[in-house]
C-alpha cells in the first residue's frame, strides 16, 4: 500500500510503452506486455484447434485428437510447439530488440504470453534454455533463452537448469539457409553437462528458446537430451514460423 502513489507517480513520469512500437501504452496495464492497439490486434496468438503433435495450426476442430500431414508421415522428435504467436513483423521486432538492443524486460512479457502453454505441462517438468556458444554469450553479454526461462521459472512452479545443455561450437548463423544446410551446421554442435546429466533421467524437459523456424537446433538439441535419458522434450517459445499458406490464413 506505500508503495502504490510511487507506482503512480512513477507510470506518470515514465509511462508504459508498447514493446513493439513504443508508442505510449493504455494506463495500467502489466509492466513489459503494454502492446499498443495497432501492435496487439496484428499479433496472432496460436492455441486450439492445433496438431496433436507439432502444435500447427488446424482449420477445425474435431472431436478427436488429429495430427497434420507432415506429422503422419514424418513424426517429430519432440512432444509439442508451444509458441505464443506466430512469426511475423511485430512478433519479429520483439524478438530482435530482446536479442540485439538490450531490451531484457521483454523476457517477462514473453513469459507472461507463454504461461497459458505452460499451466498444460507437467509440474516437475525441467526448463532448459537451448544455450548459445561462449563466444556469442561473452559478446552479447546475456542469453535471450536463459532470460525468458528464467521468467517462466519465476511465474510458475518449474525448476530452472540453464546449464544442462552446452554448445560445444560455434556456428554460423542460420538464416538463409536450406533445412538441410541448418541441420547439418548445427548436428554434434550440442552435449549434455556431464555434472548435471543425473537430472535428465525420465523427465519431461521444456526447451525454451525465442525463435522457432525449421526446428534444427531444437532437433539438435532434444537428440542429446533423450540421448541422456529425457522421456519427452516439449518446445516453448515465444514466435513460431508457420508454412506460408498456413500464415496467410491465420492473419486474416
Amino acid at each position: 500500500m506505500l508503495a502504490t502513489p510511487f507506482r503512480l507517480m512513477l507510470d506518470f513520469a515514465l509511462p508504459e510503452r508498447c514493446p513493439s512500437c513504443g508508442a505510449m501504452a493504455p494506463a495500467g496495464a502489466s509492466a513489459g506486455g503494454a502492446f499498443c492497439r495497432e501492435c496487439w490486434d496484428s499479433l496472432v496468438f496460436l492455441g486450439s484447434p492445433c496438431c496433436a503433435s507439432c502444435d500447427l495450426p488446424l482449420p477445425y476442430a474435431t472431436e478427436h485428437e488429429q495430427n497434420c500431414a507432415e506429422c503422419l508421415s514424418n513424426p517429430p522428435r519432440h512432444n509439442g510447439i508451444k509458441a505464443a504467436v506466430a512469426y511475423g513483423d511485430i512478433a519479429r521486432h520483439v524478438a530482435l530488440r530482446l536479442k540485439y538492443a538490450g531490451r531484457i524486460g521483454l523476457a517477462r512479457m514473453i513469459a507472461a504470453q507463454l504461461m497459458r502453454h505452460v499451466r498444460d505441462l507437467p509440474q516437475d517438468a525441467l526448463l532448459v534454455p537451448v544455450p548459445l556458444h561462449w563466444t556469442r554469450l561473452w559478446g552479447r553479454s546475456f542469453n535471450q533463452s536463459v532470460l525468458i526461462a528464467r521468467e517462466i521459472a519465476a511465474q510458475s512452479n518449474h525448476t530452472l537448469c540453464p546449464d544442462l545443455l552446452r554448445r560445444t561450437r560455434r556456428t554460423l548463423p542460420l538464416g538463409g539457409l536450406s533445412g538441410k544446410e541448418r541441420r547439418n551446421m548445427v548436428a554434434g554442435a550440442f552435449e549434455v553437462h556431464a555434472k548435471l546429466a543425473s537430472q535428465l533421467k525420465d523427465r519431461h524437459i521444456l526447451l525454451v528458446d525465442d525463435v522457432y523456424t525449421s526446428g534444427a537446433t531444437t532437433d539438435a538439441c532434444i537428440r542429446v537430451l533423450k540421448k541422456g535419458g529425457a522421456s519427452a522434450v516439449t518446445i516453448l517459445c515465444w514466435t513460431r514460423v508457420l508454412p506460408s499458406g498456413l500464415q496467410s490464413a491465420n492473419a486474416t
